[in-house]
């Protein structure tokens, strides 16, 4: 914007500096040829002793007259041969010639000096540009003289343009960063409430305010975010009343289940209650923890994993954990985190026979390796395990019990930190977690 609107002042300038000169050229060559032709008049009017005192009269800084047996002015164009504006308005104040000769010439300042009777203290000479030479024939005999000075007007590019740009230029960009500011920060607004929502469902609506076009799209924004928390309660809710629902008639078919004499088919059917109470149980955990809003606090990293080890060594799990010495402040939920973490240290523990831990961090984001020596996962079907409720039944052992909702839940809380988890298979066997947490 400052450059498009610097070139278009620069030409604006240079069209109106044309007018201007040929304008102010006008007016000077009109200026000066009513006074030559007025002094013209005079002269000619007068004769003898009247005439030489009204030449040293009328002769002054602004003009110098002298009579003369030739002209002074060297004039290769005669008469109304190709006049410029000057020669124009002398002409137009002088009226009909009557077979008058008229020659003008224009002298640089230094050469004016050479003219003998062109006094050597006239001011003109210091001031000027030019000194324009008039000479005009007389009725009766000779030539009358006149010396004008001529200055050319003032250059627009000059320190005046410089500074009309500079200030032009300076309201410019301040007045758009003020009307970028005024645009950015709703539209900032607006991307911290984008990413946010992707963090959190249940954020707070936007506030409605810079341009009309801005908040038309904040309001179409809030109207979507609206929508979204309404379907993911509606489906909370289904998914609570089903698993709800589902435990009345688990408990009657275990009932009489019992009344089975088969006692074959009695356990299988047990087992299978079983599994399904378990799987209802877990749906209902997880939409209880979909549900719940758990207040962030700060707290110190390297302890929830210190907890977390803790408790997997008394129950007699090998674990190991591999921390720096410096305090890792996060900002989380502390629970939610918690569990999550728990999730992926005891799939590790399950599957590989025990985990090692390792955190590092970084300025933005705090990230946590969990590494076991179990079989891995098939490369398709890294990102199928992440699914509720899906096993893995041919590289799991299905004894090992859980519904294969440990991953399901552990991803969601983690994205509900503004982080994600990756799975990789290591070439020495084995699996990696890697937990991204941002700052």
């Amino acid at each position: 914007m400052i450059l498009g609107l610097g070139i278009s002042h620069a030409v604006s300038v240079a069209l109106y500096s044309t007018d201007r000169t040929s304008l102010l050229e006008i007016n000077s060559g009109e200026h000066v040829g009513e006074r030559i032709a007025t002094v013209d008049r005079l002269i000619r009017d007068t004769v003898g002793e009247e005439r030489a005192r009204l030449i040293e009269i009328v002769g002054g800084p602004q003009i110098q007259v002298t009579l003369s047996q030739e002209s002074y002015a060297n004039d290769v164009d005669s008469n109304e041969q190709n006049p410029d504006e000057f020669r124009k308005a002398l002409l137009a104040h002088l009226g009909p010639l009557g077979g008058r000769m008229v020659q003008i010439q224009s002298l640089k300042v230094s050469e004016s000096n050479t003219i003998g009777w062109l006094p050597v203290s006239w001011p003109a000479r210091d001031s000027a540009d030019e000194i324009v030479l008039v000479s005009l024939t007389l009725p009766e005999a000779g030539w009358l003289n006149f010396a004008v000075p001529k200055e050319n007007p003032e250059t627009t590019w000059s320190f005046r343009f410089g500074l009309s740009m500079a200030i032009m230029l300076t309201a410019v960009a301040f007045f758009s960063i003020m009307m970028a500011r005024f645009i950015d920060q709703p539209l900032a607004r607006f991307a911290r409430a984008a990413h946010r929502l992707g963090i959190d469902v249940d954020a707070h609506p936007i506030p409605e305010t810079g341009p009309a076009e801005v908040r038309k799209a904040i309001q179409a924004f809030n109207e979507m975010q609206d929508r979204i928390q309404r379907f993911v309660e509606d489906r909370t809710q289904m998914i609570a009343a089903i698993s709800h629902d589902l435990g009345t008639p688990i408990t009657r078919m275990r009932l009489r289940a019992e009344f089975v004499e088969d006692d074959e088919q009695r356990l299988k059917m047990l087992a299978d209650l079983d599994d399904m109470e378990k799987m209802t149980q877990s749906a209902l955990s997880f939409v209880r923890d979909e549900a719940a809003h758990e207040p962030r606090a700060m707290v110190e990293f390297r302890t929830i994993l210190q907890r977390i080890c803790d408790d997997a060594k008394d129950m007699g799990h090998k674990i190991t954990l591999q921390v720096g010495q410096q305090p890792v402040p996060f900002d989380c939920q502390p629970v939610a985190l918690r569990r999550a973490i728990s999730n992926l240290v005891e799939n590790a523990i399950r599957y590989g026979g025990k985990a090692h831990l390792t955190m590092r961090e970084t300025e933005d984001n705090v990230f946590l390796d969990i590494v076991d020596n179990g079989p891995g996962i098939p490369k398709d079907r890294l990102e199928d395990v992440f699914k509720p409720f899906y096993r893995l039944d041919e590289s799991r052992n299905s004894n090992t019990g859980g519904t294969g909702l440990g991953l399901t839940v552990a991803r969601t809380i983690i994205r509900a930190h503004g982080g994600d988890i990756a799975l990789i298979n290591l070439d020495e066997g084995g699996l990696r977690i890697t937990v991204n947490l941002p700052r």
